[in-house]
């Protein structure tokens, strides 16, 4: 949610109130095209780019091979596309009359996408976001991929955990015995 909200949010407000429409006719189609792309190429591009990039930057021994912190990053990737392009449908649906009513009173392009157009898309922009967080909560192949699937719990995100998508998966993939205490 730290990844994906402010960048599809400003990426719906760019597309909406700034982008000429030749640019959100070419950009459009591109976020359409990622929404559609399927989870597990985001898994994989999880533990083959994120976490080298991760294992870089803080240290091979701070992050492990498997680690929460680059499922999380991708996840807020994987949902970019699905708040920016539900927002700015949100966004773009704000009749034209209250833009040129704010222009009309001298406020600027800002002030009148900031003071006027967000408040009035708000339904649709919380919907979005909405959305793009059930999409997270419910992700399996990225979490199982990227984060490990060893029953483990921890706070630290460099470190591998099991979540409860992935305990699910491997409950009802008869991993585990019936009615032992780990089923129950």
């Amino acid at each position: 949610v730290l990844v994906a909200v402010p960048i599809g949010l400003c990426t719906a407000i760019y597309l909406s109130e700034y982008a000429s429409p030749k640019a959100r006719a070419a950009i459009k189609p591109i976020l359409e095209i990622l929404a559609g792309v399927p989870t597990v190429v985001y898994g994989y591009f999880a533990l083959t780019f994120m976490t080298p990039l991760l294992r870089g930057i803080l240290g091979k021994d701070v992050v492990e091979i498997y680690n929460t912190a680059s499922a999380g990053i991708v996840i807020g990737i994987l949902i970019i596309p699905l708040i920016s392009s539900m927002s700015e449908d949100a966004l773009h649906a704000v009749p034209r009359a209250l833009r040129e009513a704010a222009y009309g009173l001298g406020a600027t392009r800002l002030e009148t996408t900031v003071k006027v157009v967000l408040p009035t898309a708000f339904s649709g922009i919380a919907a979005a976001f909405i959305v793009g967080i059930s999409r997270a909560i419910g992700e399996t192949m990225v979490v199982a991929i990227a984060a490990g699937a060893g029953p483990a719990f921890t706070f630290n995100p460099f470190q591998p955990a099991e979540t409860m998508t992935g305990h699910i998966v491997r409950i009802s993939g008869g991993d585990i015995g019936y009615d032992t205490l780990d089923y129950n």
